[in-house]
């Protein structure tokens, strides 16, 4: 087993602004079929995400240790294809765009959540491949198209061998990887490729981070080696605990994580605080497991030695003082 290369990201200073898929978009998936793949997409949770309800999909691995193959999301149904606004027609109150109302599309949901006034609640999800440990996509693809780096740990498609089975797609849980029919090569037999965010190795190999992590204006992302004790993700994921995967119940061993977002708390009839948190902790085990607890008190408690003028290792970590220490490549 070679060496890991991971992401934290901190649900806290997340903007939602976008800018992250934004640089991923216009540097990988603008062109050529890729036109409706976001490798990098920020959605809102509770919502049902992109691809539509794709944690419904009975993919990964059981408890057991089995692999599962899910369904396939519907192309363009739960995905939504791109769509140009008839900017004359928005204006005068007709319909949406030059060709029809569109039905889904990424964020579809933005800023919808749960809850009633006056607690109503959301939170923002960065997603991105998670080049996991254990990536079912890798051992369901029946052409052996997909590896692990040993360097980095980075999952990546070998075009030279992808027969657009489609069989990696069915088994990642969280559907990152993605068809491109405009791969077709018919005289072949081959329908399309599969395809998927790449971890932008070529700008590792060259010691910059991936582009969504560096253009992040709310400094959300940290990269680093698991294994490297003095990286800021060995010390989120490891040390301090308050970085965790995404659901782990999946089975893949993912290696992106997140530090969970901090809920204000429930106001009863008259608008006072009742102590209750207003995001339901069991939404939060459901997405980040059971030590979604645990990691909340961590951070309840470091920010309060902070607030009393204490040092916090940890909360200066967060914080991020300096944009360059929060990736150790």
């Amino acid at each position: 087993m070679g060496r890991q290369l991971a992401m934290v990201m901190d649900l806290n200073k997340c903007l939602g602004c976008q800018t992250c898929t934004a640089a991923c978009k216009t540097q990988w998936t603008n062109r050529d079929g890729r036109e409706y793949m976001y490798w990098n997409n920020v959605e809102t949770r509770p919502g049902k995400g992109y691809p539509r309800d794709w944690m419904e999909y009975g993919a990964g691995w059981s408890p057991e240790g089995a692999l599962r193959i899910g369904e396939l999301p519907d192309i363009p149904g739960d995905y939504g294809i791109p769509w140009d606004f008839d900017h004359a027609a928005v204006a005068g109150g007709g319909v949406l765009t030059a060709d029809s109302e569109p039905e889904w599309g990424p964020n579809w949901d933005e800023d919808v959540g749960e809850g009633e006034y006056p607690n109503a609640y959301y939170f923002y999800l960065p997603r991105i491949c998670n080049h996991c440990t254990k990536p079912a996509c890798l051992f369901a693809c029946p052409n052996k198209a997909i590896r692990k780096r040993e360097q980095d740990g980075v999952v990546l498609v070998d075009l030279k061998r992808c027969k657009g089975a489609m069989m990696c797609i069915r088994a990642c849980p969280y559907k990152k990887v993605y068809f491109n029919p405009s791969r077709a090569r018919p005289a072949e037999g081959i329908p399309g490729q599969a395809e998927k965010c790449i971890l932008c190795f070529p700008r590792i190999e060259r010691g910059l981070p991936p582009a969504c992590a560096r253009q992040c204006v709310g400094r959300v992302r940290w990269v680093s080696y698991l294994d490297d004790r003095e990286g800021p993700v060995h010390k989120l994921v490891r040390k301090w605990r308050v970085a965790l995967p995404l659901r782990p119940d999946f089975g893949t061993q993912p290696n992106v994580y997140y530090v969970p977002p901090l809920s204000p708390p429930r106001l009863d009839e008259e608008g006072r605080p009742t102590g209750e948190p207003r995001i339901p902790p069991a939404y939060l085990k459901k997405i980040f497991g059971p030590e979604v607890e645990t990691a909340l008190a961590t951070l309840k408690a470091e920010m309060e030695k902070k607030a009393r003028g204490e040092t916090s290792e940890l909360v200066d970590i967060l914080i991020a003082y300096r944009h360059q220490e929060m990736f150790k490549l």
